[in-house]
């Protein structure tokens, strides 16, 4: 019988024999580049990151804040500015969404960097490499918006070198948030204080000059008929019983008497206002006052405090080891493979 051979024919027996006797090769280069994986992890720049979440502020949190901005709006319901239709957002709705706004912003988050000593103990003097390092911390603070559809909440991140850093970097940066927004809120608080102090006090001028205007066109017509009821001689009264539907024009026949009392009652009162001028006279005492600001209020509350990290984000020292390590082993396998004794082929006769 004639044997066939059969060309390409895996030999996994031969393979495993040749891999066993090169285990040496496999094991040293799977070490070394494990070994290669730990010493670059050591000179790596490491990356610590922790989170905190954050929600709305309660109403004993905002102090004085709260009962000054409450009162601007309920004085807006009463003079009609406001769109009843849609429901007005809350105090803390608002002073929360200027603490997140101020939390996302850019130039929030350059400006907390350059006056931290985190930053400035790694500043190198040049210009263009400083400014790169600002870049990078900036991107190191990652905001994420609350997702109603996903069920998540505000949450900030902040990434630095050690576990330390970076828990008391994100604290810092959330009270500088707050106390950033607290500036701008008190600030739109005093503006807005001013602005509705001029509103009523023009309204109330207004009032002055209406009710004024109509106590000089009182006075005049009573003056007018008195000096008619003179010259015609009318002292006692000749107007029909019902007086009070006299036309201005027949007013002289009430007599210089029932005149000259009205003229006098009329001087003794001086002009006549309605309810609404003492309800602004007594808002615009109010308001002239001057706002209360409030500066150290919290615009925030945290759902997640900030904590230490317990694990680092960057370098994965023990998974790089891992995968450097299998890579080295693969390397080990090839070179086992390439120093294996070649078969001799067969002389044929």
């Amino acid at each position: 019988m004639t044997s066939v051979v059969v060309e390409n024919e895996l030999d996994v027996r031969g393979l495993g024999c040749t891999l066993w006797r090169g285990k040496r090769w496999i094991i040293g280069f799977a070490l070394l580049f494990a070994l290669l994986a730990w010493l670059a992890s050591m000179l790596m720049k490491q990356a610590w990151s922790t989170t905190a979440v954050t929600d709305r502020p309660t109403v004993n949190m905002l102090g004085d804040f709260f009962v000054q901005q409450q009162f601007l709006n309920n004085l807006d319901v009463r003079n009609n500015t406001l769109n009843l239709n849609t429901p007005a957002p809350t105090v803390m709705d608002e002073v929360y969404q200027e603490f997140t706004m101020q939390l996302a912003s850019w130039d929030t988050r350059r400006d907390f960097w350059q006056q931290t000593d985190y930053f400035k103990s790694r500043k190198s003097g040049n210009a263009h490499n400083d400014a790169a390092l600002l870049d990078d911390l900036i991107t190191n603070i990652q905001f994420t918006p609350a997702d109603a559809a996903h069920n998540t909440l505000d949450n900030i991140k902040l990434i630095a070198e050690t576990a330390g850093d970076a828990n008391n970097l994100l604290r810092q940066y959330i009270a500088y948030a707050s106390e950033r927004a607290a500036r701008h809120l008190n600030a739109e608080l005093k503006g807005a204080w001013q602005a509705r102090s001029a509103q009523l006090q023009a309204q109330v001028t207004r009032q002055q000059e209406v009710a004024q205007a109509v106590f000089d066109r009182q006075r005049q017509r009573i003056e007018q008929a008195l000096k008619v009821a003179s010259q015609q001689g009318i002292k006692e009264n000749r107007a029909p019983a019902i007086s009070e539907a006299l036309p201005d024009s027949d007013r002289f026949l009430l007599g210089q008497q029932m005149l000259q009392a009205q003229l006098d009652t009329l001087q003794a009162s001086g002009p006549a206002y309605d309810l609404s001028y003492d309800q602004n006279r007594a808002m615009l005492g109010t308001l002239q006052a001057g706002a209360q600001l409030d500066k150290p209020f919290q615009t925030y509350r945290y759902l997640r405090t900030p904590e230490e990290p317990v694990s680092r984000d960057s370098p994965r020292r023990m998974f790089m080891m891992i995968m450097w390590g299998v890579i080295g082993a693969l390397v080990g396998a090839g070179v086992a493979l390439v120093r294996r004794p070649r078969p001799t082929s067969p002389t044929s006769h």
